[in-house]
């Protein structure tokens, strides 16, 4: 509700990290890291739906959900080159550092 307001993800899954299953944590990431906030928000909106999941998990590639007015070039650019091993290393800081078990969801706030 406020344009002063600053959303980070931190993805802390509950299974074995592979490409197969992180297509919407690589998107994620992908999106955060190449397009501009209200293109996010709308992508962020459109792979948070059931449907979409489901389809991704089908085999749908990616690049099918990008909206109008997205970097589809830069976007699918990141999204391929994207490793693992930035997730993993968000999972070691959820369960090292928060305590959180794996697939265990939290809510940060650091604000005033």
């Amino acid at each position: 509700t406020s344009s002063h307001t600053r959303v980070g993800i931190l993805n802390n899954p509950s299974s074995k990290i592979k490409e197969d299953n992180t297509a919407i944590a690589r998107g994620i990431l992908a999106a955060f890291l190449t397009q501009n906030n209200s293109n996010l928000k709308s992508f962020l909106s459109k792979l948070s739906k059931e449907d979409t999941a489901k389809s991704l998990a089908a085999g749908t590639k990616i690049v099918k959900f990008l909206i109008p007015g997205m970097d589809g070039d830069t976007f699918e650019k990141k999204y391929n080159t994207l490793g693992l091993d930035l997730i993993k290393t968000h999972q070691m800081f959820c369960q090292e550092v928060l305590k959180l078990l794996p697939g265990q969801m939290a809510v940060i706030s650091n604000g005033r």
